[in-house]
């Protein structure tokens, strides 16, 4: 997993320090991961906006209840299998994501058939996408 070839969209700023101390930690541990942080509002204009932020050289990745879910080890096999594909990880706002939007991604996704706030998705994917490195490269972080 190359960092530098994904990005977070994501609806809404963190607020918890101590979500966003987190998140730091990891982006430090991720350089190249950018995280793009758009305007709350309705589900019509948030939609909106994320399809105005894709890139026509990714593929969303959509984060969302329905989506499948797959332990550590399956996640990290599955972005090493797509290689040099440029991935842009999509979390919505508090009414999710639209129809529209949903039928756009090129993968769905769940963290967890839990329902997590925003920030704490934010925090759990990048997470998963730091172990996901780590598994790759055979690092003790992960203890299958």
């Amino acid at each position: 997993m190359n960092p530098s070839r994904c990005r977070i969209i994501t609806i809404g700023k963190v607020r918890k320090a101590w979500v966003q101390e987190g998140i730091e930690l990891y982006l430090k541990r991720l350089p190249g991961l950018k995280i793009v942080e758009l305007r709350d509002g309705n589900p019509e204009k948030e939609a909106e906006s994320i399809r105005q932020t894709l890139r026509s050289d990714e593929w969303p990745v959509m984060l969302m209840e329905q989506g499948e879910t797959l332990t550590s080890i399956s996640f990290a096999e599955r972005l090493s299998n797509l290689g040099s594909q440029r991935l842009a990880f999509v979390i919505g706002g508090a009414d999710g994501l639209t129809a529209e939007l949903k039928a756009l991604a090129h993968w769905k996704l769940s963290l967890s058939p839990m329902t997590f706030p925003h920030e704490l998705a934010r925090l759990l994917l990048i997470e998963q996408l730091f172990r996901a490195q780590a598994i790759q490269q055979g690092s003790p972080y992960h203890r299958a």
